[in-house]
């Protein structure tokens, strides 16, 4: 078989082509369109034209680009062919949600919420107390932040299932951040300013997130790495419960695994046999264990805007607290997937949430009932939990965070992805052996370096046809797929722009060198044509624009046509407005692969 670089043989290209006829396609400026090209003969099978887009200004790019990053759930398509009455009842249920369902509420519900209300107060009541611990606070705070938060959160949010409170991890790193500064010891009044200052700023954070739109943000958290932050963070918080299981009295604030291993093991003179066997049998803890609550006053939260810490040299603290906690509320969020709203100053409990949904709760007045409950206890019952042992709530901790080490999670990121699991090992072992700030930093940037790998590197696949279709594939993909005869076809499956135009247009002129050689030693038809299928290729910039027509030119040095296929719209128009269409007039542009295969081949026979 002939090996011309001019000519190729009939019986090579015979199979793919099911038109003899020559057909141009022609830009038209004028009118922003590609017109149908004339043909030389009758044609047995139509050329679809390539079209450009209709014209858009501007201002209609970044209005619609905006919306899109913004507002991709379109929240005002509620208001549209609305009269202005329905608009505003519309708009006030839009911004308080239990004017939709109220209305509507039903005894039968009732039952179903009161249960439900009832099972996650039994669990927040000594959660709370318990969290309140490890943000070094009076136990009482911890009552307070399960009474007010759930009734705001019944008002603003709409998740029926989300258990409002405070959440074990974010109390942990709030008090280990803000004892590292300021002792809650030794400045109680201070420590107790800067726990209420965090609190607002973490508060503002969140809500500004959903004012601004902006919780787009925390999608560069993949869930593989929050997996692995989560469960690292789980396991520190247990370890950090050995305090109260081993009734140690002197026990380091640090979050890392070997400093609290340290700690037990050199407390091993502190370590009480009653307590630990209390704390792991369960048996007459309240007559034996030592270490109690202490007294819980009785009555709702007073106001604590005089609590607030605005001026000194320890606000950058409180900031910087109230942020990162901020982020740590919408990290467990994310991953269960329990908050659609950033407008709550509170987040969701993984654990309540999970008793809540369990228990049959059908609305969002569960959290009223458990915010009633609370209220009740807070009134008239803290003097029954005086007595109440620290291995008790250590043990409640424990069985609140268990949940979050999600291990059959890590094994399906092995089998599916290596580097989700690279990734959830990386943040896990992060917190583990850093500490929770660093552990989350690192989820982070582990998650912006995956973003970054795909787009710089993007994925280019040779295609084939598959016989007897004009469908055209991967040939690693599908075995049944063959090579075209002088043809390399090419899929790009990314935008192209400055962070990967250099490495296409490396990795296109590798493939073209490789397919060479491959024809060279299988003594094949010449290479002739190279496509490049731009389905994928959803945008570009100026780079991606000069990379092509450096390609263009680097394929008219080796004899070889370049073809451009099925470009979508904002791509066909940066091209077409940079006047690099200009090059691909002549049978360079096509709507299939398949067309493009077929015009091609066609024109080759009609040469001398």
């Amino acid at each position: 078989m002939g090996t011309s670089l001019n000519r190729v043989e009939e019986e090579d290209y015979s199979s793919y082509t099911n038109s003899s006829d020559f057909i141009s396609i022609s830009l038209e400026d004028n009118n922003n369109t590609t017109k149908t090209a004339t043909s030389t003969s009758k044609s047995s099978s139509e050329l679809h034209p390539v079209c450009l887009p209709p014209h858009v200004t501007t201002w209609q790019k970044l209005n619609h680009r905006l919306r899109e990053i913004f507002f991709p759930d379109d929240p005002l398509h509620i208001f549209k062919d609305q009269s202005w009455r329905r608009k505003l009842v519309l708009a006030f249920q839009y911004v308080f949600p239990i004017l939709r369902w109220a209305p509507h509420y039903s005894l039968s519900l009732f039952r179903s919420d009161l249960i439900a209300g009832l099972t996650i107060a039994s669990l927040a009541i000594p959660q709370g107390i318990s969290y309140a611990k490890l943000a070094n606070l009076q136990p009482i705070i911890g009552l307070y932040s399960s009474f007010v938060p759930p009734i705001v959160y019944s008002v603003l949010g709409s998740s029926r299932h989300i258990g409002i409170g405070p959440v074990s991890v974010a109390s942990l790193v709030m008090g280990t951040m803000l004892d590292g500064e300021v002792s809650h010891s030794n400045k109680k009044d201070l420590y107790l300013e800067l726990a209420f200052t965090s609190t607002l700023f973490a508060g503002l954070f969140q809500a500004s997130l959903g004012i601004f739109r902006l919780g787009f943000i925390i999608d560069f958290l993949s869930k593989a790495t929050l997996i692995g932050f989560m469960a690292g963070a789980a396991v520190i918080v247990s370890l950090q419960q050995l305090k109260g299981l081993l009734g140690i009295t002197h026990f380091t604030s640090d979050m890392e695994l070997i400093p609290v291993l340290e700690s037990v093991f050199n407390s091993i003179k502190e370590w009480k046999w009653e307590t630990i066997v209390m704390g792991f049998c369960f048996l007459i803890f309240l007559l034996v264990a030592r270490f109690i609550i202490g007294h819980l006053p009785k009555g709702v939260n007073p106001t604590s805007e005089n609590k607030l810490y605005f001026h000194g040299p320890h606000l950058q603290l409180a900031i910087k607290t109230g942020i990162i906690t901020g982020i740590l509320s919408l990290t467990v969020s994310s991953l269960t997937l329990i908050l659609k709203s950033f407008l709550t100053i509170v987040h969701g409990s993984f654990s309540r949430s999970a008793v809540n949904y369990n228990a049959g709760a059908k609305t969002i007045f569960s959290n009223i009932v458990m915010a009633a409950t609370v209220l009740v206890t807070l009134l008239f019952l803290m003097p029954l939990f005086h007595y109440t042992p620290d291995f008790v709530l250590a043990a409640i901790i424990i069985t609140a965070v268990v949940g979050l080490v999600d291990y059959k999670a890590a094994l399906r990121l092995w089998k599916l992805d290596k580097l989700d699991f690279v990734a959830c090992c990386c943040s896990f072992f992060g917190v583990l052996f850093i500490s929770v700030q660093i552990g989350l930093a690192i989820a982070v940037g582990v998650s912006v370096f995956k973003i970054i790998l795909h787009v710089t590197r993007p994925n280019t696949v040779v295609l084939g046809n598959i016989p007897g279709t004009q469908i055209f594939r991967s040939l690693n993909h599908y075995e049944n797929a063959t090579r075209v005869p002088s043809f390399l076809i090419l899929s790009i499956e990314s935008p192209i722009f400055f962070a990967n135009s250099l490495y296409l247009q490396e990795r296109i002129s590798r493939w073209v060198r490789g397919e060479e050689n491959r024809i060279r030693e299988n003594n094949e038809s010449a290479l002739k044509c190279v496509i490049l299928d731009m389905t994928a290729v959803t945008a570009i910039d100026t780079s991606g624009i000069d990379a092509i027509s450096e390609l263009k030119k680097n394929m008219d040095k080796r004899s070889l046509q370049l073809a451009l296929v099925n470009l979508v719209g904002t791509v066909m128009e940066k091209l077409h407005q940079s006047k690099t269409l200009d090059s691909f007039r002549s049978k360079g542009l096509y709507l299939t692969v398949g067309e493009a295969v077929d015009d091609l081949s066609s024109s080759w026979k009609h040469w001398p």
